[in-house]
């Protein structure tokens, strides 16, 4: 908390600035003109739903959107909730990925959480913002070392950048841990648990936008599988026996 990376600074400031430029230069016009163009509208991707014109930007929005809905927040709580989040999962990841790492890793997997929004709300109109689906994926990565030994969680003091370092476990192997198998029940439970519930946020006035846990689980998803094409650090190597005549 005391020695945060400074691209998850960098990012966490970035979500504090932009939604302050929201709520407190914009118009309500132009809020709505932004998220229009940076939101995330499953409905984009539908011309049956309103027709191409119904949509400013043309075919840029639907590029850029898949990544600039997670810089867009409901408000300075969402912001707050998601930086929180951010703080020790995204420290963690940094610390071993680098910056650059860090970044793709963070676009790859809001990528993927938007992806899969849009297969399980196609034609939707409701837009989808939040750094949500990327947090989920900094989360499922930082499973694949938190617990190894030498691990962050493993050491009485965690400040040590060689604790960050440690080799990953292969994916197989980190799923028969039950710490990590733990940490899997309650977040998945947790999501559908939003799902059912139906808790919504309110992203303008005049609408409200539900949780959009379907992006949390494609985000963490990607983050899970993903993580060892970011690795940095070599992984585990299983060391076979030999046999000499």
């Amino acid at each position: 908390m005391f020695n945060v990376p400074t691209v998850v600074l960098a990012i966490i400031g970035a979500l504090l600035f932009i939604q302050a430029v929201r709520e407190w230069v914009l118009t309500d016009e132009q809020n709505l003109d932004v998220l229009l163009y940076f939101a995330f509208i499953p409905a984009r991707y539908d011309a049956s739903v309103l027709g191409q014109e119904s949509f400013p930007g043309g075919d840029g929005p639907k590029i850029w959107t898949f990544l600039s809905y997670a810089f867009l927040h409901a408000d300075f709580m969402h912001v707050a909730v998601n930086s929180i989040w951010l703080l020790p999962f995204g420290a963690a990841m940094a610390r071993r990925f680098g910056a650059l790492r860090f970044l793709a890793f963070f676009a790859v997997t809001a990528i993927a959480g938007a992806a899969l929004h849009l297969l399980t709300h196609w034609g939707e109109l409701l837009p989808m913002i939040g750094a949500s689906a990327a947090v989920s994926g900094l989360m499922a990565g930082s499973l694949r070392f938190i617990f190894e030994a030498g691990g962050p969680l493993a050491m009485f003091r965690t400040g040590d950048e060689a604790a960050y370092r440690v080799p990953a476990a292969p994916l197989m192997v980190a799923l028969r841990d039950s710490r990590v198998v733990i940490f899997l029940v309650a977040w998945f439970g947790l999501n559908l648990l939003f799902g059912i519930v139906g808790v919504s946020l309110t992203s303008f006035p005049g609408f409200e936008q539900a949780v959009a846990w379907q992006a949390h689980i494609g985000g963490f998803v990607a983050g899970l599988i993903l993580f060892a094409l970011f690795d940095p650090v070599p992984p585990h190597t299983e060391v076979h026996p030999t046999f000499e005549a």
